[in-house]
């Protein structure tokens, strides 16, 4: 998918069920969200999307934060909505199937571009703060951060360049402190 793409389908997305929250729009759109415990280990699956006789489901690890929760949902739901002609029509793990990274870098993108607005981006960055700053008033990994710059570049915004390029399976590498209180 192009910027562009992202950028229209989660504007879409946020005006056809007036809905921020990726928790509320998964039951506006029909999609069966399960939360289900699968440790905290760095391996740990953090949520996948299945569909099965036309049924879609979204499962996640509850042992995560929730706000951490919140971005694999947003991140899932690009798969859900984009993926499903790709062929992996049963299971899709974080990375698990896609060798060269470009349906996470898509999730990854549009999981920024749904959750962070750019006003709201925009606003904290003004208050002089660094960009980790900026990620951990935002609420997000600093990689969810460098996505929604590369977004809002294309969009126009002058960014400065961020301090780190994230991979496309930063969300399967993740390792969640012990202490999340930083996410909570």
């Amino acid at each position: 998918m192009t910027y562009a793409e992202i950028s229209e389908a989660a504007a879409k997305l946020k005006k056809k069920y007036d809905e921020r929250d990726p928790f509320r729009l998964c039951r506006a759109m029909g999609i069966i969200l399960i939360f289900q415990a699968m440790g905290k280990d760095p391996d740990a699956v953090k949520g996948f999307f299945l569909e099965s006789n036309r049924i879609r489901t979204i499962t996640v690890n509850s042992d995560l934060p929730k706000v951490i929760q919140r971005i694999i949902v947003a991140h899932e739901i690009c798969h859900a909505e984009f993926h499903r002609k790709s062929g992996i029509h049963a299971f899709h793990d974080v990375g698990l199937f896609d060798q060269n990274g470009e349906f996470e870098k898509d999730a990854n993108l549009f999981a920024a571009e749904y959750l962070l607005e750019d006003k709201e981006v925009l606003d904290v960055l003004n208050q002089d703060t660094t960009f980790f700053s900026a990620a951990a008033e935002l609420l997000v990994p600093a990689e969810l951060l460098d996505f929604k710059f590369r977004v809002m570049k294309w969009k126009g915004y002058k960014m400065v360049e961020p301090p780190i390029t994230a991979n496309s399976n930063f969300l399967r590498d993740m390792e969640v402190p012990e202490n999340a209180d930083y996410y909570s």
